[in-house]
């Protein structure tokens, strides 16, 4: 499993947010996280148009 380096104050921030919310664990919280920040940026939906695009005119099969 990848692991990712936070600062301390933000580990801990984030420990206390995951209890008071009700999540099992910190990293259901922080992939939830990361997760919603996806969805507001549309990155998976861009990178889908992008392919349909390209194979639509012959680029990639």
């Amino acid at each position: 499993m990848p692991k990712v380096h936070i600062e301390t104050a933000l580990y801990d921030r984030a420990k206390k947010a995951a209890d008071a919310t009700g999540y099992s664990s910190l990293e259901e919280f922080i992939a939830h996280c990361i997760e919603n920040e996806l969805k507001k940026l549309k990155i998976d939906e861009a990178e889908d148009q992008v392919s349909k695009q390209l194979r639509g005119l012959g680029y990639i099969e």
